[in-house]
């Protein structure tokens, strides 16, 4: 079975926007997220709330009432949704293959020494967890 089966329904511009507000704040309600929306966007209550109800019925987020108030939360962890991004792209733009991502990355993007370091690193944890795997 496919990594991806699980996979949501895109999310619009402006619902990806207050999805990294839910996710940097934790849970938040309406107005929460309109007062963390950049002031030259003048996003109106009802639109907000809007998004936030259609976000839940895609199956982003989830709520819970306090005091009268819907309070949202995200249904998957912010790596999830990056995880699950990254093997659609690699599943359909790639033909299954990390390699022809990463060599994209490093055509059209490039790497800071930085960057490369850390890479370097977490390849390097990811060998010695599967060499573990594979003697337990």
């Amino acid at each position: 079975m496919s990594r991806t089966s699980d996979s949501l329904p895109e999310l619009s511009p402006a619902q990806r926007e207050i999805m990294e507000i839910i996710w940097d704040v934790g849970e938040a309600s309406v107005s929460d997220v309109r007062s963390q929306l950049p002031a030259e966007r003048k996003t109106a209550r009802n639109t907000v709330r809007t998004l936030l109800e259609r976000m839940e019925q895609k199956g982003w987020l989830k709520h819970r009432e306090v005091n009268r108030t819907f309070v949202y939360s995200a249904t998957r962890r912010r790596n999830a949704s990056i995880g699950q991004k990254v093997v659609e792209i690699v599943e359909g733009f790639c033909e299954g293959s990390p390699e022809t991502l990463v060599t994209a990355l490093l055509d059209y993007r490039g790497l800071s020494s930085g960057e490369l370091a850390r890479i370097r690193t977490l390849l390097e944890e990811a060998k010695a967890s599967k060499s573990k795997k594979r003697r337990s």
